[in-house]
């Protein structure tokens, strides 16, 4: 199995547990670079570093109110150092009360034992 793929497991197994912020503190190398589908002022789409890694997910947390939210994967293919994770979230967002579905991919490259880049693409 490789590396990937065995850090793909766990950071699904822990997502599946509601553990994403754990797996975010135990997974991802200190320099990581998040990249997401967009952006605004507040919460730029790339984020380098796992302090702004914590604070995307803090921000996320405390703004959404998550009733349920389901990871599979690891899909693998032929390159050793990624993997895909996909998730179905159901959420509230706090400020307005509108409750939504959305469904997003995770792209995950791996080196040397940890998660060094994450980018995020959404169904559309």
């Amino acid at each position: 199995m490789s590396e990937a793929m065995e850090i793909g497991k766990k950071l699904v197994e822990m997502c599946q547990a509601g553990k994403a912020e754990e797996a975010v503190a135990e997974l991802y190398a200190d320099d990581i670079v998040s990249i997401e589908g967009q952006g605004t002022e507040e919460m730029p789409a790339r984020m380098e570093g796992i302090d702004a890694v914590k604070g995307k997910g803090e921000w996320w947390f405390n703004n959404h109110e998550v009733h349920k939210m389901d990871a599979s994967g690891p899909f693998c293919g032929h390159r050793e150092d990624q993997f895909v994770v996909k998730y179905d979230m159901d959420v509230t967002q706090k400020q307005s009360g509108d409750r939504f579905q959305m469904s997003e991919v995770g792209i995950y490259t791996t080196k040397d034992g940890k998660v060094v880049q994450e980018e995020f693409l959404y169904h559309v």
